[in-house]
Parts: structure tokens; sequence; C-alpha cells
């Protein structure tokens, strides 16, 4: 193991993340109600351009008004994007009118780590002007070819100050590369594979490496929850811990895609068990079930005890 070692910077259940547009405020009980573990405000690209202002009223009331906490849900808000008028007074707006009750803000297209720096900055000032005593987190939606070229140094220069996690913004990301597809999330049936696995992947491995949270992101057909339960699953092997909903009826889908079923946990419990013995015996290695554990075996069972245990702590 390097002596180089970045540690999870902050822990938190996200086995789905549900979108609410902050222009339609009549969907913020039915996402309080919903069962999911995040909700993040949409002030971005669910909001026309002619709503953005009273979305960002919409949002700082919902924040204060409604009892996220008491339903054991983590609030963050998607800001408008660094180059638009709207991203500075979404900061300040939210910050000094809600502060106290965000989580995160979700930044949106990052490109290089200076985005990032920017939004970590503004918040440094106004939570000292505020005097708040939360820090607020931030996540950055990869969804870009130049965020994914810089997902590595994004990843490492965040992970020393507010950044928890990355997102995979699938749509943009095809745009940006001029993917030949219409289809957010799915799979593209001239494409003999899973095309965005490698992207994925990539973002997955400097999240791992760096101690941030990777997050898969939306799948659009709402009316095809065995197509979103397979995306689940894909972006799950790969490492991800959750994946976005657009509607509430994907959430219980996330919900079990990324938890440990009852068969996993138990086997992970029985590999520690029985690699304690080994070491009690002076063995580095045991047989179960007629093969091979060790070390490596030990860290996968752990990954998956701690987040069973995570999940039952929420609960």
């Amino acid at each position: 193991m390097s002596h180089t070692l970045y540690e999870t910077t902050v822990q938190r259940v996200q086995r789905c993340e549900l979108a609410v547009p902050g222009s339609s405020p009549e969907m913020f009980e039915k996402a309080l109600k919903s069962g999911v573990d995040f909700v993040f405000l949409d002030l971005e690209d669910a909001v026309a351009p002619d709503d953005k202002l009273q979305a960002r009223k919409n949002v700082i009331q919902a924040i204060n008004d409604l009892d996220w906490k008491g339903h054991g849900i983590t609030v963050s808000v998607r800001i408008n994007g660094l180059d638009t008028q709207f991203m500075v007074r979404d900061v300040v707006d939210l910050v000094e009118q809600a502060g106290s009750k965000i989580d995160t803000l979700l930044v949106p297209k990052a490109g290089v780590y200076a985005d990032i720096y920017m939004v970590e900055a503004m918040l440094n000032q106004l939570e000292m002007q505020q005097g708040l005593s939360n820090k607020i987190g931030l996540e950055a939606l990869i969804e870009t070819a130049l965020g994914m070229a810089n997902v590595e140094d994004i990843a490492r220069n965040g992970a020393c100050g507010r950044l928890e996690a990355l997102h995979f913004g699938v749509a943009d990301y095809a745009a940006s590369n001029r993917a030949r597809t219409t289809n957010i999330g799915g799979l593209n049936p001239d494409y003999p594979g899973d095309q965005w696995h490698s992207a994925i992947s990539r973002m997955t491995v400097a999240c791992r490496a760096y101690g941030l949270r990777p997050i898969d992101g939306p799948f659009g057909d709402i009316k095809d929850p065995d197509g979103y339960k397979l995306a689940a699953k894909r972006a799950a092997a790969l490492g991800c811990e959750g994946k976005w909903a657009i509607h509430p009826s994907q959430v219980t889908l996330a919900n079990e895609v990324f938890t440990p079923p009852a068969a996993e946990i138990e086997k992970a419990e029985r590999i520690l068990a029985a690699l304690k013995e080994a070491a009690a015996q002076g063995k580095g290695a045991a047989a179960l079930d007629g093969r091979l554990i060790d070390a490596a075996s030990e860290r996968m069972a752990n990954n998956v005890v701690k987040v069973a245990e995570a999940i039952a702590a929420k609960k």
C-alpha cells in the first residue's frame, strides 16, 4: 500500500439523489416523502431562463420551511453554471438566507479545478460573514469533455477542500463529445456494449483515489424501470455509490440496487469471521466455500459491511 493515502472526505449515504426543479414547488412535498437519501433542488438545466429568479426564491423557502432532516434527507442545490449571470446570486442568496440548512452545493459542468475553487472561495467568505457553524460541502458534475480530461486534477485538488463527490452527467457529456445519441443514460443499440463504461470508470477511479464519492447521473426513460435498474447495476459494478432519479418512481429502484442484499452482507461477515479465525492460527489466508480468501477479500468484505452499517444507521 502506498504511503500516500486520501481518506474519504465526508461519509454520507447517497444511494439515490432525486432531482427536483426549483420552478416546480408542487414537487417539493413529494420529494420530502419519497424515501430518497439526497435531494438536489435544481436551479440550472431544469429551470427555464425566465423562471430562474423565482426558482431561487422557491428553493430558499423550501429549504427553510420543510423538515428535510426529519425525513432523513440530505439537501443539495444545483446552482447555475459559472458562465451565467445567475450563479453569483445563487450562491450568495442561498447561503445568506438558508445556509444553515444546506448540506452541499452541486456545481454543474465543472471543467477545471479553478471552477471548484471559485465556489469554495465564495463559501469561505459567506460562511464567515453569516457566522455559520456548519460547513457546506461541494459536489461537481463531470459532464463535458473538458471536465473528463481534467477529472483527476479536479478530484485531487478538490479533495483538499470542500469537494465531497463527483457526478457523471451523461446527457451533457454526450453532447460535449458529439456522441451519436439522443438517449439519456441508456444503451445505444449501435454500440456493442455500454458506451459510458469508460467515462464512469475513469471518474470513479479519480474519486476513489482521492476520497470522493462517485455518483452516476440520470436515466431519462421513466417508463423503463428495467433499463434504469440495469444502468444502476452497471454503475454499482464499477464502484459508484448511487444514482440520480429524475422521478420519484426511480428512487425505490436505486435504493434496491445500491443497498447490499442480505445474502451479500452475510457472506461478507462470514469472510471476515473466517479470516479472523485464520489470523488467530497464524495464517494470512483461509478457505471458505471452496474458495481462497485473503487480505484483499477482507477489504472487499469490509466495504460491504460498512455500507450496510451506514444504511442501517440512517434508518
